[in-house]
């Protein structure tokens, strides 16, 4: 969407606290020997709080109130209660929401517990890409010149970037135009950024893999070489210089 009155941009910055707030609290809930449906519950209750629902949920009829994926799942994970959080999991958590008739998404992987596995590595480089692809986002930018930011960035820091999946518009529904805010440069893609629209921009940085592959239960994807992926995301409003950050509402710098 793009935002033409006080109004609109009120109504954004509703939704996107009550997503940032659900995604930070959801973090510091998160136990070693939770069950992921658990903590998915938990975040059900949180968004209810706020008057909210579920995007995907809404949209999509997604099995769970926010996509948690673990490990090697890249995205989209079904919360259950078979699926126990364990010390050092890389854990990934996903929450979008509508509220009186706004959207927002954001999302950010995790370290649990302990940092056994040295996923942080991976997680830092994720969260710090996201803020430097952010940082570039202005009115007239190529959307393609941002997806070369983050696979540019992402190969300095000796990791892959997931080519299949994207950022994209966000506002009167969960997915608008821009359809394909890409983590990599697409020459065919000569749209750019316009001035006052809401977009949901994200990292998927990867060790190993660079396509996501859905799983057969329809919903989980993971990568087609294995290995990790990290996945930031933020909310924010288009602008002639810096952006607007709405989802910096958690107060957690890229919700991570």
């Amino acid at each position: 969407m793009s935002i033409t009155s006080q109004s609109e941009l009120a109504g954004m910055q509703k939704v996107s606290r009550a997503v940032g707030l659900t995604l930070k609290k959801m973090h510091a809930y998160a136990k070693v020997g939770m069950h992921t449906a658990e903590l998915d519950e938990y975040g059900a209750k949180l968004l209810q709080e706020f008057g909210a629902k579920s995007a995907p949920k809404l949209t999509y009829g997604f099995p769970g109130w926010t996509c948690i994926s673990i490990n090697e799942e890249v995205a989209h994970g079904i919360p259950s209660t078979s699926r126990v959080l364990k010390d050092g999991d890389l854990v990934n958590i996903d929450v979008s929401a509508e509220l009186d008739g706004y959207w927002a998404d954001n999302g950010s992987s995790f370290v649990l517990g302990n940092d056994i596995h040295q996923h942080s590595k991976l997680v830092n480089a994720s969260q710090k890409i996201l803020l430097k692809a952010i940082s570039r986002v202005k009115s007239g930018v190529r959307i393609a010149d941002i997806g070369r930011l983050i696979e540019l960035e992402a190969r300095k820091s000796g990791y892959k970037v997931i080519r299949n999946l994207a950022g994209h518009g966000v506002g009167r529904s969960l997915h608008e135009a821009p359809y394909e805010i890409l983590n990599c440069y697409d020459a065919h893609n000569r749209e750019r950024f316009k001035k006052d629209t809401v977009v949901a921009v994200e990292t998927f940085i990867a060790t190993r893999s660079n396509w996501a592959r859905e799983m057969p239960d329809g919903w989980t994807l993971k990568g087609n070489r294995g290995g990790f992926v990290a996945q930031h995301e933020h909310t924010i409003v288009v602008k002639d210089g810096k952006p607007l950050i709405l989802t910096q509402a958690n107060g957690i710098s890229a919700a991570g």
